[in-house]
């Protein structure tokens, strides 16, 4: 690990004007990412902001529509343990619940996790499907970006240079609605997904799907939403045959590659399966509400 000198700023224009002085600059939010990324080389920096200490980016609040903005660097535990999350946003809980184990979660951040960009990232898909919206603050201001258009490459994410995640936004669910996250690990816990679906529909008066986002992870080199998959639940009534057409579209539309987790067949054959059971636990989920 390279030296580097340490800031603790107190405010998020405090943190923008330390990320702007021409410096080599990363963020420290939870720091289980960064911090092992400069231990082995992979990362180095003159200055680490940590953003601990920026209210903007430490807080939970619901605004009066019902809709959820994170900051960035909150910690998953405190995500997941809040009663209002676990009420109206459980796809959420099923994605912050199961990345690392608790030691990680207590420190781990959602926007760290989202700035990471790993094609394998479990809260990608779960906000994907949800329909979330980053704030982004920079020397230029505000600006706001859909999750699904945060993701470049393989670690790469449309942050510009001295431009700060500061919060993520999740709509408020329309009534007779459900999300539901699913991923697929060779053990128990503490893995990373060989593939993963988010998805979220909502139904009309008369039964049938009135909208629908279906999103998949670690099948292509970024987390990917799946138009066609959208298209295939459109206006039909919930159930196998329409799960399965959806499934379908999942898999025709991954495209992973070979690792040691898992094969290109496998991947793509994982794509189909579980959205069709993520959307089976969606339907459960509104018929539980009804």
């Amino acid at each position: 690990m390279h030296a580097f000198d340490y800031a603790r700023p107190g405010s998020l224009a405090e943190a923008l004007a330390l990320a702007s002085n021409g410096r080599r600059a990363l963020f420290l939010a939870g720091g289980t990412d960064v911090i092992v990324q400069l231990r082995e080389g992979r990362r180095s920096c003159d200055l680490l902001i940590d953003l601990k200490h920026v209210p903007e980016l430490t807080s939970i609040t619901v605004g009066p529509s019902g809709a959820l903005e994170i900051g960035a660097a909150v910690a998953l535990a405190e995500i997941y343990e809040h009663p209002v999350v676990r009420r109206d946003f459980p796809a959420l809980v099923d994605a912050a619940s199961i990345i690392g184990g608790i030691a990680i979660q207590s420190r781990a951040t959602l926007g760290g996790n989202l700035c990471n960009a790993s094609p394998a990232a479990d809260s990608s898909p779960a906000l994907m499907a949800l329909g979330a919206t980053l704030r982004i603050a920079g020397p230029a201001g505000e600006r706001t970006l859909p999750v699904a258009d945060f993701f470049v490459g393989p670690g790469q994410n449309a942050l510009q240079p001295g431009e700060i995640l500061v919060s993520v936004r999740i709509p408020p669910l329309p009534p007779r609605s459900a999300a539901f996250y699913h991923r697929f690990i060779p053990r128990n816990e503490m893995d990373i997904a060989v593939a993963s679906s988010g998805v979220c529909f909502a139904l009309d008066d008369a039964g049938r799907i009135a909208d629908a986002r279906v999103a998949l992870g670690a099948v292509a080199p970024t987390p990917i939403l799946v138009p066609a998959a959208r298209d295939a639940l459109l206006g039909r009534e919930p159930g196998a045959e329409a799960f399965a057409a959806a499934g379908e579209a999942a898999r025709a539309a991954a495209r992973p590659i070979d690792d040691m987790r898992g094969s290109v067949a496998q991947r793509r054959h994982l794509a189909g399966v579980l959205t069709v059971r993520a959307l089976e636990n969606a339907l459960r989920r509104i018929r539980g509400a009804q």
